[in-house]
């Protein structure tokens, strides 16, 4: 059985001592009452009136008990809704008789779910609370919380545990509720500016739109592997090619990848594409963005982010590829595009390769380990090498680069965006060359998509297009340092066979 302990066999027991007594544990029906934070705020004023109390006013509220404390012929109670928490004083004579003795002080515990009603009062330790009328059971909890008061420290077991880790630790509820204002923030943005929101496929015939790994499945009516998609990139540019001139998508991605402190196999996206416009423009509307974010949030300009501060003051850094290589890895500008030198400058560093990698990814390498961790206030990156950027168009003035930049910040990769390939012929060799590299042992490189030529054929106007994640995003805007902390439900290793849920919610109760 799934409830084996003694102190679920208890807390079943008295679940079935309700019944007997009449009282349903989880009944329907109960009316939601006020906010807690509505409370606090509305019935500030009694702490001035001459009685401390206000006994006109009847206020009904619910919330889970997070602590109980008897004292003989009264308790005091704390409950916690999702707005906040709020003392309650529950008295036998206040309640219907025996209610008190025989069900409330044997049968309802710490993690019940209750709903109460009573009036505002302020007791002698200068507390709003709520004196209690009458009390009614809204859900029995058959598992205890843990003994911590203050949360879970485990973090396997907060991640495991979600609904677990959000009763026990509010500071990791008010994180959710901020990543999902970021994401009705950056959706109005975006409606306001013209942009029309879209939905595009999950599951690609080919998996395409950025150079990771996919997952694949098989779809038994059609026969066929499909792919989780990648990245939404391609069909939201079939868009544009059909005539729509400024589109977005905040939706997840999937790559098969490994799992570290920024990535999980899935993840959400804001993708948009904007056609007449170029990837300077991206950099202005991405630093109005950060403006309009930090407003809407109430944050100030300067932010901790662990032991950094981080300055969002507009405009943001703005450096090209070749420049970062000499003046932050301290690469001599007269050896960028030689590959020997570039190999003998990473040896140089300790910084070990495979054999036979182009320029272009040879000044990737630099980057990784000597650029990209420096890069602490919001920076742009711009003008990368066009072999490391197979979708964005070429500059003008040197083919050999790209009009794309990454966004940056506390060393992590936020954005990526880029004048759109338009030229079909020039899409079509670049995909040609994917191939040649996925024949050759390149798990990241794909298949051609031919439909996409196709589609380019019939005309792309001049677009731009970005891609901003908001899990790291999120992350820097609430100071956490895991994408598992924003994640409400993220990717976890499976609990070897010996182990299970139970064995280690004791193990954190025993720490």
């Amino acid at each position: 059985m799934i409830f084996d302990n003694q102190y679920e066999q208890q807390r079943i027991e008295k679940s079935n001592r309700l019944k007997e007594s009449g009282f349903n544990p989880y009944p329907q029906n109960i009316p939601k009452g006020m906010q807690i934070a509505d409370f606090l705020n509305e019935y500030a004023y009694v702490s001035s009136q001459e009685d401390r109390r206000d006994t006109t006013k009847e206020v009904t509220l619910q919330g889970r008990i997070k602590f109980l404390r008897l004292m003989g012929k009264a308790a005091f109670v704390k409950i916690e809704d999702e707005s906040g928490i709020v003392q309650l004083y529950v008295a036998r004579d206040n309640l219907p008789e025996g209610f008190y003795n025989d069900v409330f002080k044997k049968l309802i515990e710490v993690g019940d779910i209750v709903s109460v009603t009573g009036y505002p009062f302020v007791t002698k330790t200068e507390e709003l609370s709520l004196h209690v009328s009458d009390l009614k059971l809204a859900s029995k909890a058959i598992k205890p919380l843990p003994e911590k008061f203050h949360g879970l420290t485990d973090k396997e077991l907060r991640y495991r545990q979600r609904y677990l880790d959000l009763i026990m630790n509010s500071e990791v509820k008010e994180s959710f509720i901020v990543r999902s204002r970021i994401v009705s923030i950056l959706r109005r943005f975006f409606e306001e500016k013209g942009f029309l929101e879209v939905e595009t496929p999950m599951m690609h015939p080919i998996a395409g739109g950025a150079n990771a790994r996919p997952f694949i499945t098989h779809h038994n009516a059609l026969d066929i592997d499909r792919y989780l998609r990648i990245a939404p990139e391609l069909y939201l540019k079939r868009l544009i090619v059909g005539g729509f001139e400024a589109v977005f998508e905040i939706n997840r991605n999937f790559r098969n990848e490994g799992m570290d402190q920024t990535h999980n196999p899935e993840f959400t996206m804001l993708e948009y594409y904007w056609a007449y416009h170029n990837f300077e423009d991206l950099m202005q509307l991405t630093e109005e963005m950060f403006d309009r974010l930090l407003a809407e949030l109430n944050l100030p300009k300067k932010l901790p982010y662990g032991d950094l501060e981080i300055d969002f003051s507009t405009p943001f850094r703005r450096i090209k590829w070749e420049d970062a290589l000499v003046e932050i890895a301290g690469v001599d500008r007269k050896v960028l595009r030689n590959a020997k030198a570039l190999e003998d400058f990473l040896s140089q560093n300790g910084i070990s390769v495979e054999a036979g990698l182009s320029v272009a990814k040879l000044q990737e390498e630099i980057f990784d380990e000597m650029i990209e961790p420096k890069l602490i206030n919001p920076t742009f990156l711009t003008h990368y090498p066009i072999d490391i950027s197979p979708l964005a168009r070429r500059n003008d003035e040197d083919p050999q680069i790209a009009d794309r930049f990454e966004f940056f910040i506390a060393g992590a990769e936020i954005a990526n965006g880029f004048n759109e390939l338009n030229d079909p012929l020039d899409q079509y060799e670049r995909f040609r060359a994917q191939v040649e590299n996925k024949a050759k042992g390149d798990d990241e490189a794909h298949e051609m998509d031919e439909d996409y030529i196709h589609a380019l054929g019939y005309g792309m106007a001049p677009t731009a297009g970005e891609g901003i994640g908001i899990d790291r995003l999120t992350m820097i805007l609430t100071n956490n340092h895991s994408i598992r902390d924003v994640i409400l439900f993220p990717a976890m290793k499976p609990l070897p066979k010996k182990e299970n849920i139970d064995n280690q919610e004791r193990k954190e109760e025993n720490e």
